[in-house]
Parts: C-alpha cells; structure tokens; sequence
C-alpha cells in the first residue's frame, strides 16, 4: 500500500509563546480526526522547529511524499514568496507539494460564529447585531480583497451588518468599524477576530475592541479549521497539482 504523504503545517511564528501553543494544540486536533496521518509541524520565524529542520529530518528518515500546508487565512506575501522559497531549498529527494491556503471556506465562517457564540452571543442576537471581522491585515490588495469578500458572505447569513477591520498595513481599524457599526444603528456590536493564534496582532484587535459588546476568542484549534486543514491536504494530494522541487 502506497505510503500517505507526511502533512507538514506551515506556521509563520511568534515570539508570543501562545502562537506555538496554539498552533499545536490546533495539529492536534488535526491527527485526532485523522489517526494514522502523520503530521509534523515546522515554524519560519522565532519558534522552532524550523521549517528547513523539519524537511532535513523527514529526509533523513527516508520519506519521500510531503504536503506543505501553510497555516495562514489569505494567499498573501508569505504563501507568494516565503513559503515556495523555502520548500525550494529542501533536500532534493524530498518531492513537495504546497497546499493552498485556509481561507476562505464555508468551515471558516463556521468555526467564527462558533466563537462569538462562544463569547455568549446566540443565534437569536444575530438579525440585531453588527460584527467586525478583524483581520491581522496585509499590503497585498488580493489578501485584502478576499477579506471584504467575506464579510459581504457573511452579511448573507442574517447579521445586522459585518465590517472589515485590520490590525496592521490597510483601513479600518477594529475601533473604527466598531464606531462604524454603531452609527448603523445595530443593537449590539460583536468583534470576530479572523486569526487563527494569539500575538501581537490579535492583542491589538482586542485593544480595538473595547467599546464592543463581544469580543470572540481567535480561532485556534476550532474542530472546523482542522476540518480544512485536512480538506486542503486531501486536495493537495492529487496529481492534477504540480510538485515543488520534484
């Protein structure tokens, strides 16, 4: 039987030492829901294992077959241009393939109200309430795109009104969304992190969040971003996808 590839998780790291925690926490979950699957997890910044550390071990060990799966919400700067640069100095034998990106998914969406209901919001709160979808930010206008994109998807599904907001490089600000959707007229107003581990971003989210009436709890280890992982992973495994440093 033909050995399943070894499912690397891409993590962009922290010197925030919850990042880490999370980030393995959430691959947790991953190999809890795919038993037999091995996953390995490796950092490109501040937290170790490194990425090319990992890749020289899997080497070392004999594998072959490796999906490089990269922990982030948005095909921006890192997946363009970090990510392929490093998969290309891997050991040769080693034949890679880069999975897409997390976002954006339906289980996405999901796993976000799971987490303002969580923070004590219920279905019923949805039609009177404003929520701010609040995103780390990027200077790449595709990345920034996709995040408006999704607030207006998610405005779809029976909230008052859903603004993007971001932390870092582009407007508006989590504080000013808020303002925002209180001008509207909404009830009560909900910020929604859209990150998947705490750090210096999402503390400035929460910051932008003090006038809010909720304020959701990151994504981290949520069933649903698991789900994806595995869904990009699985997508990632076909031949139809063209292999990096084959």
């Amino acid at each position: 039987m033909r050995t399943k590839p070894v499912l690397l998780v891409i993590a962009h790291g922290s010197r925030d030492p919850r990042h880490a925690a999370t980030v393995h926490a959430l691959v947790r979950r991953v190999r809890s829901l795919r038993p037999g699957l091995r996953v390995e997890t490796g950092f490109l910044d501040f937290n170790i294992p490194s990425v090319h550390a990992v890749l020289e071990s899997l080497a070392a060990e004999g594998v072959r077959d490796v999906v490089a799966l990269p922990l982030l919400l948005t095909r921006a700067f890192h997946a363009k241009a970090d990510i392929p640069a490093v998969l290309r100095d891997a050991p040769p034998r080693l034949r890679i393939r880069q999975a897409e990106v997390l976002g954006p998914s339906p289980l996405l969406l999901s796993a976000l109200e799971r987490r303002l209901y969580e923070a004590g919001l219920t279905a019923a709160d949805k039609s009177s309430t404003g929520v701010v979808l609040a995103s780390a930010g990027s200077s790449d206008p595709e990345a920034i795109a996709v995040i408006a994109d999704i607030a207006r998807e998610w405005r779809h599904t029976g909230w008052c009104a859903v603004r993007p907001a971001f932390a870092s490089a582009s407007l508006p600000r989590t504080e000013d969304a808020v303002r925002e959707l209180r001008e509207l007229g909404c009830a009560r107003v909900a910020v929604a992190p859209y990150v998947l581990a705490p750090g210096f971003l999402p503390d400035r989210i929460a910051r932008g969040a003090a006038e809010a009436d909720v304020l959701a709890e990151v994504l981290g280890p949520a069933p649903e971003v698991a789900r994806v992982l595995l869904e990009r992973y699985d997508a990632a495994r076909t031949p139809a996808l063209a292999a990096v440093g084959a």
